[in-house]
């Protein structure tokens, strides 16, 4: 399908965009926005933000959605926490979206890197936020307890879908995991955050059942983004929703309860995560 106008994001360029690409290049760093082909980076690269992607660039699990390299990952690089602290302490940003592949090759599935990376980000750039959008550790809440003691400022992990495409979309994930790792986020007082894409082949009552859900789970910062089809290798694009159903999306969740819910064509999960987060108390 030919995408219509309200798609289109700025390409990006200037002094920012030129010295974050370089920090990226020289510290041989990973970002969400190039691996997974974000349509959003040339606007957040212009601002000096990025999406830092740890344990490498290659994924266990190949979704159906996808981009990021799928394969078995080399050895873990654990240089790679205090070359991210380093980075972050010299861009001087105070707000950081942390995210990573899935490791399921590994015994604690990255856990540990994830930890000492938030612990030393927050050593070495004082008073920074951090969003860690984790995996779902296989719904393993231990591990999950690993990255929570380094105390992240927002505990962030996408459903992607709804429940009925699950198993078609998201391969090796499920439902149940995510919504596990989300819920003992909460009970351990962390301030949650998840978010899915449509196009996928969802209707419109079955966004409006996940935001419900959403709402009974008390998580307080939803995003809901079109879903755009990276490669030919990945799934086709099911339809394009139009940007006054993103704000019908919106207001819904608003009137549920949800504390803040970001919905439009371009949104993803660590689109202006400052600003969003900014809206929420977090502790």
């Amino acid at each position: 399908m030919r995408k219509p106008a309200w798609l289109k994001a700025p390409i990006g360029g200037g002094a920012a965009y030129g010295e974050l690409s370089q920090r990226i290049r020289s510290q041989k760093l990973h970002t969400v926005c190039e691996e997974a082909h974000c349509p959003n980076k040339g606007e957040c690269w212009s601002r000096g933000v990025a999406t830092l992607m740890i344990l490498g660039d290659t994924c266990t699990r190949a979704c159906a959605f996808c981009n990021v390299k799928t394969g078995r990952p080399p050895l873990t690089d654990l240089a790679e926490p205090l070359r991210i602290a380093e980075t972050v302490a010299n861009m001087g940003i105070r707000y950081l979206t942390l995210t990573s592949v899935d490791r399921d090759d590994l015994e604690d599935m990255g856990s540990e890197i994830w930890s000492e990376t938030i612990r030393r980000t927050k050593l070495a750039a004082p008073g920074i936020q951090i969003e860690a959008l984790v995996p779902d550790f296989q719904g393993r809440t231990d591990l999950l307890d690993v990255v929570l003691e380094s105390k992240p400022d927002v505990l962030n992990h996408n459903m992607e879908t709804v429940p009925r495409l699950q198993r078609s979309i998201r391969k090796a994930a499920n439902w149940e995991h995510s919504m596990r790792i989300l819920q003992h986020a909460r009970s351990k007082g962390f301030v949650t955050k998840t978010g899915i894409m449509v196009g996928l082949g969802e209707t419109d009552a079955e966004v409006f059942e996940f935001l419900e859900q959403m709402a009974i789970a008390k998580i307080e910062i939803v995003t809901v983004g079109q879903y755009l089809q990276p490669s030919t290798q990945n799934i086709p694009v099911d339809r394009y929703v139009d940007p006054k159903v993103f704000r019908d999306y919106a207001q819904h969740a608003i009137k549920l309860g949800i504390p803040r819910c970001e919905s439009g064509p371009l949104v993803r999960s660590s689109w202006h995560a400052a600003e969003t987060a900014a809206g929420v108390a977090i502790p």
